[in-house]
C-alpha cells in the first residue's frame, strides 16, 4: 500500500505559508522561516517502519509550484495522502481535495486543530474520505492505514463516510508513553529544507513531550492557543529523560548539527527531575559541548538552579511567551503567569548567560493604547537587559482559532470585525477582532525594538565568530521580511 503525507503548495502574493509544526497561521515574507513538522514526520517514519511505501513531500517549504506537486504525487500513485490543515487554510484545502478526487482513487486524509474542533463540517464542504482528530494524528493515521491495508480495528477519534452519512468512533485518545514511538527518519523526510533565521545551521528539530507543562502540577490552557484545546486536551506529557538522549546522541553523530530546537509546548524544563535526569545522561554519553541546545520554555519555570543546570547542560536559547504586559490580560487568557514573573524569568535566564526570544501579541479587544504601550515597555525592557547577539522577539495579531475559548467569546461578545465563518480571513493579514489600537502598527513598533541603537550596538558588541556574522546575516533577512508583513 502506498501512502502520502503531503503539505499542497499555499502563497500568497509572494509570500509564504506558515502551515507545518505552526501554533498560528500567516503568510510571510521572510523565507528563512521553515518549521520541521515533528507529527507528520513521526506518521512517515511509522509509515515505513510497517512496511508501507511512503511518499513526503512539503511543496510549501520546498518551495515547489501546484503542477509539480501533483505531478510527483500522481506519479508515486499513493492511495491514500494525509494532508494537516489549519482555519486560515482550509477552504483551499476543500477545493485541492475535490479536484484530487476527480482526477484520481485516491482517499484523502485531513489532520490539525481545525478539523479536530470541527470535525464533521469538511464532509459537508468537501470529497474528504477521513478526518483524525487529536494531536496524535501520526499513530491514528498508522492505525487508519493498517486498517485498510490489513483490517485493523479503528482507534478512537476517526471520522469517515459510510453508506453517504458521516461516522465517527468516538472522541480521540491519547497515547501514554510517547518512548514507544520511533525516532524520526530524517532522510525519508527531507530534514535538511528546514530551519529558522534565530538557530545555527545546520539544525534540526525535536519534540521532548506533547503539550505545555509548567510548574509544579501546572498544565498550560492559554484561552487562545488551538494545540492545547484541540490536540492535547490540555494536558502535557513527556517522554523520558534518556529516550530524548538517545535521540539526540542519533543526531550529533549522524549529521553534524550547530543546534537542537526542541519544538514541544513549554519545552520539558517544567520538570525539574527530568532537567536532572536528562543532565546526567548527556554528560555520560559526552554530548555536553558537541551541539547547542534550544527550547520552548514558561519563564516561570526559569529560577536560578534550573538557568545554572540548563546552561552546564548545553542549552542556549529560550523561546518565552510574553502574550502582554497587561496583568488583566494574562489573568483573563489564563496564562498562568503574571508579568512579574516572566520578568523575573526571563531576567534569570539571561544572568546566567542564557538567550531570549519574546512572543509578543497585541490586538486584544479590551486593551487600550496604554495597555499595549506597557506590553512594549516590557518587551523593551527584557530585550534590552544584559543584551547578548541571539536575543530577540516574534510579534503577531492575536487570531483565536475555532476550538478555543477566546473564539467562543468572540462569538458571544461580537467582537469579530469579519465573518467568523470566513476562514480565509484568519490568516492574520487584518485583524480580525474589535481592536482599540491600530494593532498591525504596533506589531510592526514592536518588532522595531531589534532596530534600537541601543539594542544594535550591544548585540553587535557581543559577536564573537564567523557563524555569529553568518546568523547575524540571515536573522536580519529575516526580521525585515517579518516587519514587510505588517
Amino acid at each position: 500500500m502506498k501512502a502520502a503525507i503531503i503539505y499542497p503548495p499555499v502563497a500568497e502574493k509572494g509570500k509564504f505559508a506558515l502551515l507545518g509544526q505552526n501554533r498560528q497561521y500567516r503568510y510571510s515574507s521572510s523565507a528563512e522561516v521553515r518549521i520541521y513538522p515533528i507529527i507528520p514526520a513521526t506518521a512517515a517514519t511509522l509509515l515505513d517502519l510497517h512496511h508501507f511505501d511512503v511518499l513526503y513531500l512539503d511543496a510549501i517549504n520546498e518551495r515547489i509550484s501546484m503542477n509539480e506537486f501533483l505531478d510527483r504525487m500522481y506519479k508515486f500513485e499513493p492511495e491514500i495522502a494525509m494532508i494537516e490543515t489549519k482555519t486560515p487554510v482550509i477552504e483551499k484545502h476543500w477545493t485541492l481535495i475535490n479536484k484530487i478526487k476527480e482526477e484520481k482513487e485516491i482517499k484523502i486524509v485531513l489532520v490539525g486543530d481545525h478539523v479536530s474542533a470541527r470535525p464533521k463540517e469538511s464532509f459537508e464542504h468537501s470529497l474528504v474520505d477521513y478526518v483524525l482528530t487529536g494531536g496524535d494524528y501520526d499513530v491514528s493515521f498508522l492505525n487508519l492505514c493498517l486498517h485498510l491495508s490489513d483490517g485493523e480495528k479503528l482507534g478512537p477519534g476517526i471520522w469517515y463516510r459510510e453508506e453517504g452519512k458521516v461516522k465517527n468512533t468516538g472522541h480521540h485518545k491519547l497515547i501514554n508513553d510517547l518512548d514507544t514511538l520511533p525516532f524520526i527518519d530524517r532522510e525519508l523526510t527531507t530534514w535538511n529544507i528546514y530551519g529558522e533565521a534565530y538557530l545555527y545551521q545546520p539544525c534540526t528539530y525535536i519534540m521532548s513531550g506533547r503539550g505545555c507543562g509548567g510548574n509544579t502540577s501546572l498544565v498550560g490552557n492559554c484561552s487562545f492557543c488551538s494545540w492545547q484545546h484541540s490536540l492535547w486536551n490540555c494536558t502535557a506529557r513527556l517522554r523520558s529523560p534518556s529516550n530524548v538522549a538517545d535521540e539526540i546522541e542519533i543526531l550529533v553523530h549522524r549529521y553534524k548539527l550547530k543546534e537542537i530546537f526542541d519544538d514541544n509546548d513549554s519545552g520539558a524544563i517544567w520538570n525539574k527531575k527530568w532537567l536532572r535526569d536528562f543532565h546526567t545522561e548527556m554528560k555520560e554519553r559526552g554530548l555536553i559541548g558537541e551541539v547547542l541546545l534550544s527550547s520552548n520554555a514558561r519563564a516561570d519555570c526559569l529560577d536560578d538552579e534550573t538557568c545554572s543546570l540548563l546552561k552546564k547542560t548545553g542549552f542556549r536559547l529560550f523561546k518565552v511567551g510574553l502574550e502582554s504586559g497587561n496583568e488583566k490580560t494574562m489573568s483573563r487568557i489564563s496564562k498562568k503567569e503574571s508579568v512579574a514573573e516572566i520578568k523575573t524569568g526571563v531576567k534569570k535566564a539571561k544572568d546566567n548567560g542564557l538567550i531570549v526570544m519574546l512572543t509578543v501579541m497585541v490586538g486584544y479587544p479590551w486593551e487600550t493604547e496604554e495597555d499595549v504601550r506597557r506590553t512594549y515597555a516590557a518587551a523593551q525592557e527584557l530585550m534590552l537587559y544584559k543584551t547578548r547577539f541571539g536575543d530577540c522577539l516574534q510579534s503577531s495579531v492575536i487570531v483565536p482559532y475555532p476550538g478555543t475559548p477566546m473564539y467562543e467569546e468572540a462569538l458571544e461578545r461580537d467582537w469579530f470585525v469579519i465573518d467568523p465563518a470566513d476562514y480565509e480571513k484568519f490568516d492574520m493579514s487584518h485583524p480580525v477582532l474589535k481592536s482599540r489600537i491600530e494593532s498591525f502598527e504596533w506589531c510592526d513598533r514592536i518588532w522595531s525594538i531589534h532596530k534600537e541603537p541601543k539594542f544594535m550596538l550591544k548585540s553587535l558588541l557581543s559577536i564573537r565568530t564567523f557563524r555569529d556574522l553568518k546568523l547575524a546575516y540571515t536573522g536580519f533577512k529575516s526580521i525585515s521580511g517579518h516587519k514587510r508583513d505588517f
